[in-house]
């Protein structure tokens, strides 16, 4: 059966798990899981079950696993200058950050602007290596340590990082590595374990749960950022407030899920690598960006020269194709990738970022290659036009 509408913007919103939607659901009832009477225990197991769960999918320990609302909040709390190692305080003086790192990390968290420093990228979207092992060899220890924050992987692109060089730098130079792991997780294998970094940034609605709800998964507890919500005891004392029980009981399974399904990667892979070649037979002079390197297993990030992509991506909208025009936090924001500039290839005209999963069916990009198809079409008949005239793309005539 034909699709009527295809959802390919994975990285922006994961499609909400059933599983997860019945954890929700059966977590709506429960009482508060600080209560010491039976209803409150019973509460208290929800939250644990779901920290075992989303431990489990990073290879990290569930009593290192601390709750936040989201991504955005665990890299605040990360992103501090004032850090805690015992009754002791440890200070972090300067940050680094990588140029086509996420929003969240961009903006440096409770660190001064001054105080940030941004590592630049190769052409294919990896970090520059050499860079970033010059910044931190002249780092000045005698005012704090290094803090390192980077993106496992490119939320645009998909680009992965390659972490194990990046954590040799940084334990060599004795900084702080936080990897903001929140399109990586459910996507490729993650082992804390192995000395990936000594803490991860996680969100629930990229794997599948709901929104709302992310973690930090620490190497150890031996440090630990200062609070940014701070009050009751919860969480450790690491973040303050009544645990959002439904969502976290959410996240937890939609973790147990994802992990089960680390072994059909290759087959999404394989269908991502299809849908490109699609691509490049319908328009040669296509540009996918991070081929380069290492990619997440469902991610392509395109443009076509002389097609502007928000236009196109309203046309794909028009045409019951959801995508998008680069990164879901920049939405309504007109301008250039700041991933693209970055890359050093800020003057195409934006890109289209088409994101799967292993829910996405066959129907639905068989609709987004007629899409294509359709836009391509009327562009090539409209040779003067730079912009694609989406009324009349998708209009009554078209069909």
């Amino acid at each position: 059966m034909a699709a009527t509408r295809a959802y390919l913007d994975h990285n922006a919103s994961a499609p909400l798990r059933d599983c997860a939607r019945a954890a929700v659901i059966d977590a709506l009832a429960a009482s508060n899981p600080s209560s010491v009477h039976a209803e409150g225990r019973e509460a208290r197991r929800i939250v644990e079950q779901a920290r075992r769960g989303v431990a489990a999918l990073v290879g990290g320990k569930p009593e290192h696993v601390v709750f936040t609302s989201g991504a955005t909040e665990a890299a605040t709390t990360l992103l501090t200058p004032d850090w805690r190692m015992g009754r002791g305080q440890v200070r972090m003086s300067r940050l680094y950050v990588c140029a086509s790192d996420h929003p969240c990390i961009l903006t440096g968290g409770r660190f001064a602007p001054e105080n940030v420093t941004r590592i630049g990228v190769q052409q294919d979207g990896a970090v520059d290596l050499v860079e970033l092992e010059g910044a931190l060899a002249a780092h000045d220890k005698a005012e704090g340590l290094p803090l390192v924050a980077i993106h496992l992987a490119n939320n645009e692109t998909g680009v992965v990082q390659p972490v194990e060089r990046i954590a040799a730098i940084v334990k060599a130079a004795g900084a702080v590595l936080v990897l903001d792991a929140v399109q990586a997780a459910g996507r490729i294998a993650l082992d804390m374990s192995s000395g990936c970094g000594d803490y991860l940034i996680l969100s629930s609605h990229k794997i599948g749960g709901p929104k709302g709800v992310g973690a930090i998964v620490a190497s150890s507890d031996l440090m630990m950022p200062a609070a940014l919500v701070v009050g009751g005891g919860q969480e450790k004392g690491h973040r303050a407030g009544t645990e959002n029980l439904p969502g976290i009981a959410g996240f937890g399974a939609a973790a147990r899920e994802a992990l089960s399904e680390l072994a059909r990667m290759d087959e999404l892979r394989t269908r991502r690598d299809a849908l490109e070649r699609s691509i490049r037979d319908a328009e040669p002079a296509v540009e996918i960006f991070g081929v380069g390197a290492e990619r997440l297993p469902n991610t392509t990030f395109f443009a076509v020269p002389g097609m502007k992509a928000e236009t196109a991506q309203i046309a794909f909208d028009l045409a019951g194709v959801a995508l998008s025009a680069g990164s879901a936090c920049s939405s309504g924001k007109v301008g250039a990738s700041h991933v693209l500039k970055a890359m050093g290839l800020g003057d195409r005209d934006g890109a289209l970022r088409v994101s799967i999963g292993p829910s996405t069916t066959d129907a639905e990009l068989d609709l987004f290659r007629t899409a294509l198809g359709k836009i391509l079409a009327r562009r090539a008949t409209r040779p003067h036009r730079r912009q694609i005239d989406v009324g009349r793309c998708f209009g009554p005539s078209a069909g």
